[in-house]
């Protein structure tokens, strides 16, 4: 497991440093490189946000399923 993780940050790492290098090289001008970047890190920004909703959605139906039980036990204990 900790080999696959480390492979990933590597693979991750390596991704980022080359699209970087192909950023510096492009024939773009710096004006065009800054909007194009700027537009994909909006763009990540909305992707994460979105995806974090997702995921606090998903982990507050658990713990409502996990709590509902004792929710139950609860309401019969009164």
């Amino acid at each position: 497991m900790r080999k696959m993780f480390n492979f990933l940050v590597g693979l991750m790492m390596g991704g980022l440093v080359g699209a970087t290098v192909a950023l510096l090289f492009a024939p773009a001008s710096g004006e065009d490189i800054r909007s194009q970047l700027q537009e994909q890190s909006i763009r990540l920004r909305d992707e994460v946000k979105s995806v974090a909703e997702a995921r606090r959605a998903e982990l507050e139906r658990e713990l409502s399923a996990l709590r509902a039980p004792y929710r139950k036990e609860e309401k019969k204990a009164d």
